[in-house]
């Protein structure tokens, strides 16, 4: 290996390594807790080395957040593989929507900015609309009018997506029920919005 490809990869791994110590406080204290100081600290560089990588704080979570996003697609792509037809195809990616908040709590409380007021992105990224447009295909095949056009679909998978999500964020600031229940209400919630989106 090259002197250049060497350095490339110290620096992809450096950058990494910065990703995963700023989610790894995060675990332990908080999004509030999160400074580059304290990054500095757990890799044992200084903070200098820290803005070499990322401008500021801000920069760090668009970069967890944009990577959440591919790993949050990348999930639901496998579970929407697995089903033949749609209704089992949304049903399981939904399912998969859910496990995923509560195995990356943390990372989807950025991602969605629940309970926490770190930031505010400018804009979407590309990232979380390529996340939406999964369930916007899927949700296309099981409308069954015929002149529908995007808002509709768009109106169909918000109405989604605002459920599922307000169920995740009740359980996420802990005033939800227990995983018994839970999961009663989300399989209902699935069943209640397909029957909707099909009428």
């Amino acid at each position: 290996m090259g002197s250049k490809d060497r350095i490339a990869r110290q620096k992809d791994e450096t950058r990494l390594n910065i990703l995963e110590s700023a989610l790894a406080i995060v675990k332990r204290d908080g999004w509030n807790s999160l400074s580059m100081r304290k990054i500095a600290d757990r890799i044992e560089y200084t903070a200098p080395v820290i803005y070499e990588y990322f401008e500021n704080k801000e920069g760090i979570l668009i970069e967890l957040t944009r990577r959440g996003f591919i790993n949050l697609a990348a999930e639901i792509r496998l579970a929407q593989s697995e089903h033949d037809k749609a209704e089992k195809q949304l049903e399981a990616m939904w399912k998969t929507y859910w496990n995923f908040a509560f195995k990356n709590r943390e990372l989807y409380q950025l991602m969605y900015g629940v309970d926490m007021n770190v930031c505010v992105f400018e804009k979407t990224l590309a990232e979380a609309e390529a996340t939406d447009s999964l369930f916007f295909r899927v949700i296309e095949k099981l409308i069954t009018v015929r002149n529908f056009n995007e808002n509709l679909v768009c109106r169909k998978y918000y109405t989604f997506w605002s459920v599922i999500h307000g169920l995740i964020s009740i359980n996420l600031v802990h005033k939800g029920r227990d995983e018994a229940m839970n999961q009663r209400i989300l399989k209902d919630a699935i069943r209640g919005v397909i029957k909707y989106i099909e009428e």
